[in-house]
């Protein structure tokens, strides 16, 4: 990775449903991003403000690469809302209907659907302690931790609470010492979650390193896999998040995720601006 250049970076802002991401292009300009960097650009007085930072690179095998950060600067193998909204963005860059991106996640395909919205298929679910990962065997369906949640692992780790009403939890309190909970050594994703309606649930969600987020792609597919295995809902399920709704349909290749994207603005980071974040 080399520097970024002294005349500027380019980036874009994009969301999901209010999950907001600052995006980097980097397949022409290799670009670094030390997290100092990060921090600075998720400082919604001082930088741009986001939820995650992606960052696009070549891929050999696929038509990109994507990296995410966490506004922390912490890094993320997964954020699905990120990859539709990039999907969408090489998509009409492109022309196609439909493209394969690499994570550490590994590989995951995107499709535009017929409304106009972005499909992404997140992988198989991970259900074993050890793969999510937890600190120590068990089983993942009922944790021992009050309020008994159920750990899933979409690329990132989740921590799932079923509760009668997910707006009554006071998640500014109640996130945060969950996302430390010592059975989590990589720390976690925090869902609240009720059932409203036949296949349909509401959720709220605090993200691993990034706080209150109006939305989370992969906090909704680790709720469907929860609510499935627990047996509340089907597979295919609607949620409605604070920023809106996203369906998500577990199927047997995998959890997919649907809903709209925006790309909001386009705009460049000043040499002031990266002498001071670098």
């Amino acid at each position: 990775m080399t520097a970024p250049v002294p005349s500027g970076l380019p980036f874009m802002k994009m969301h999901g449903l209010g999950n907001d991401f600052v995006v980097i292009d980097a397949r022409l300009t290799p670009v670094a991003v030390p997290d100092t960097l990060v921090c600075a650009l998720a400082d919604r007085h001082r930088g741009v403000g986001f939820d995650q930072l992606a960052v696009i690179e070549t891929a050999g095998n696929a038509d990109a690469h994507l990296v995410f950060y966490n506004a922390d600067g912490s890094r993320s193998a997964a954020c699905g809302n990120a990859t539709r909204c990039i999907a969408a963005h090489l998509m009409a860059e492109t022309g196609r209907s439909a493209l394969t991106l690499t994570t550490e996640r590994g590989a995951l395909a995107a499709e535009r659907t017929s409304d106009g919205m972005v499909s992404v298929n997140m992988g198989a679910p991970q259900l074993e302690w050890q793969d999510i990962p937890l600190a120590e065997a068990m089983e993942t369906l009922h944790l021992p931790i009050e309020g008994d949640p159920v750990a899933t692992g979409m690329g990132n780790p989740h921590c799932t609470f079923f509760v009668p009403d997910a707006e009554a939890v006071d998640l500014s309190t109640f996130g945060p010492r969950i996302e430390h909970h010592p059975l989590y050594p990589q720390r976690t994703n925090v869902q609240v979650a009720s059932v409203i309606g036949p296949d349909h649930l509401r959720m709220r969600v605090w993200e691993r390193g990034a706080g209150l987020t109006l939305a989370s792609g992969s906090s909704s597919c680790a709720t469907t896999v929860a609510a499935a295995r627990r047996g509340l809902t089907g597979r295919r399920v609607r949620i409605t998040l604070d920023g809106g709704d996203l369906l998500i349909d577990w199927r047997d290749d995998g959890v997919w995720m649907t809903g709209p994207t925006e790309h909001v603005f386009s705009g460049t980071l000043t040499p002031a601006f990266l002498a001071r974040a670098l």
